[in-house]
């Protein structure tokens, strides 16, 4: 079978115009623990902003759960009629990584859509009970009509990110970590990044933050928010375990240049002070934001350095309202904003 490169998709830049946002309504209590009561209105924030610029996907185990979103939408009075239910269920909301990346084509004036579903092995195989939610990619597929790409590797959305022009970043941990694709070599995985998603320079950093079970996923680090611009997270006070990889990650990217060689411009985003559950460090970072049409929605931590990061998004979105919601309830789950978003094309 051919791959997307060779059909002429590509990876869309996140801040590219959207059709909309897939979502899944949070159901686990093994993820948020006596906490779950406090997470559906945090989504029910997230789903406020984004629908004033585009539509919402929101995958629903039922209808008694379709039911129970709704009124909950309702009664904190958020119009529904850019809100679409889909009968999916899943095991857990983090749609970033167990549902599919969305390519596009230009085609005579028009852009196609594709889908790539890679393997979901819960994240190196430390959550078995998790790996039923590998379906769901082919049954969103089903449902728009779209055609899918299956690599057939290992991979999460969260693992990788890109500027829409040919250039990706990850992370050695987690992409040559052996609990993932332990037969393949760098340049293996560097071809599958190439032929599947359409970039063509790949540039590797080293370590995730600490408290980050998926191995070192690169959105709790660093983020395109334009072709050539990088957000690079630091932690500031010497003795915290993250500030020497975050370090050696910053300064790989002031020598990295994108694909078509130009120096990436490096700007630093703070980290908040560690966040704990019961005495485990959890993966709170503000580079886990994600960007809606009309809207930079960022995870917060009730700590000063909410607001710098907040002031340092701002301007780098001036045309779109930065919005800060905390995070500190959705972090127990060892994830935030940009692990439970997926971002849909416009065509």
């Amino acid at each position: 079978m051919s791959t997307p490169r060779q059909d002429g998709f590509r990876w869309p830049a996140e801040w590219e115009p959207h059709l909309g946002t897939w979502i899944a309504w949070p159901h686990s209590r093994g993820t948020w623990f006596e906490r779950l009561q406090a997470i559906p209105p945090i989504w029910i924030e997230m789903i406020r902003a984004l629908q004033e610029g585009e539509k919402i996907f929101l995958l629903v185990n039922d209808s008694k759960m379709e039911e129970q979103a709704r009124q909950l939408l309702i009664q904190a009075s958020v119009p529904l009629q850019n809100i679409r239910f889909y009968p999916i269920p899943t095991i857990d909301a983090w749609l970033r990584d167990t549902g599919p990346i969305f390519l596009v084509k230009e085609e005579n004036g028009k852009k196609r859509l594709a889908m790539v579903d890679w393997i979901f092995n819960a994240w190196g195989k430390k959550y078995m009970e998790w790996e039923g939610d590998n379906i769901l990619p082919e049954k969103m597929a089903e449902q728009l009509e779209l055609p899918i790409y299956r690599p057939g590797i290992v991979l999460e959305g969260g693992s990788i990110e890109g500027n829409g022009h040919g250039t990706l970043l990850t992370t050695e941990q987690c992409l040559l970590n052996p609990n993932r694709n332990p037969t393949l070599s760098k340049e293996e995985i560097e071809n599958y990044l190439k032929e599947y998603l359409g970039v063509r320079h790949i540039l590797w950093l080293k370590e995730g933050i600490i408290g980050d079970d998926t191995d070192g996923h690169v959105d709790d680090i660093a983020r395109f928010v334009n072709p050539s611009t990088v957000v690079c997270a630091i932690e500031e006070r010497r003795k915290d375990e993250n500030y020497g990889p975050l370090q050696e990650n910053y300064e790989r990217l002031q020598r990295m240049t994108d694909a078509d060689g130009n120096r990436l411009q490096v700007i630093t985003l703070p980290m908040p002070d560690p966040v704990e559950y019961e005495g485990v460090r959890l993966p709170a970072s503000y580079a886990n934001f994600y960007i809606g049409n009309r809207v930079v929605l960022v995870p917060t931590f009730d700590h000063p350095n909410d607001g710098k990061a907040l002031n340092t998004l701002q301007k780098l979105f001036p045309e779109r309202r930065v919005v800060g919601i905390s995070c500190k309830d959705v972090v127990i789950g060892l994830g935030a904003f940009h692990c439970i978003t997926q971002q849909h094309p416009l065509t």
